[in-house]
């Protein structure tokens, strides 16, 4: 099962491509896609759009797993982050792929073992589960792959529970 997970942004919008073959979490890529904050907002939706649907282009993966929204102090962060999440579902959405939603605390839980995990602690698994020479950077394609490991681990639970699993 190939998954790409991301982590939304309007300034960075990580993501990372992980694969799941024979038992074991595969690294494909990961990154960012990054956009000026000296652009007008539709112009910075629209180079998420436009990156996001080559990255869908390019990998083709079979589901999409994106870190739901979760609160901040900023009302305004918050507004943003949800523009660029549309932008990422709606692109989803219209190629009729699986999508995932993963809270932060779900996510942590899948890649540590542990829901108060720390940013560090997270990194550190994502980089052995993904047999990685060095912790994944910038912090969001970071997350992104702990994202699609996140849904990984719950397709895994899925299937185990329903008596089968492929690849």
């Amino acid at each position: 099962m190939l998954v790409l997970g991301v982590d939304p942004g309007t300034a960075t919008t990580g993501y990372g491509v992980v694969d799941y073959i024979k038992g074991k979490e595969q690294l494909i890529t990961y990154g960012t896609i990054r956009t000026s904050a000296d652009l007008p907002m539709q112009l910075r939706l629209l180079k998420i759009h436009q990156e996001f649907n080559h990255l869908l282009d390019e990998y083709q993966p079979e589901a999409v797993a994106i870190e739901e929204l979760f609160h901040h102090k900023n009302a305004k962060t918050v507004i943003s982050v949800a523009q660029s999440r549309g932008v990422l579902l709606m692109a989803t959405a219209a190629r009729g792929l699986e999508l995932a939603e993963y809270t932060p605390l779900q996510v942590k839980q899948a890649v540590s073992g542990y829901g108060n995990a720390d940013k560090r602690q997270v990194q550190i698994m994502v980089q052995k589960i993904l047999r990685m020479e060095q912790v994944a950077r910038p912090d969001d394609a970071a997350d992104a792959l702990a994202i699609a490991i996140c849904h990984i681990h719950s397709y895994r639970m899925t299937r185990l529970s329903k008596g089968g699993i492929k690849r």
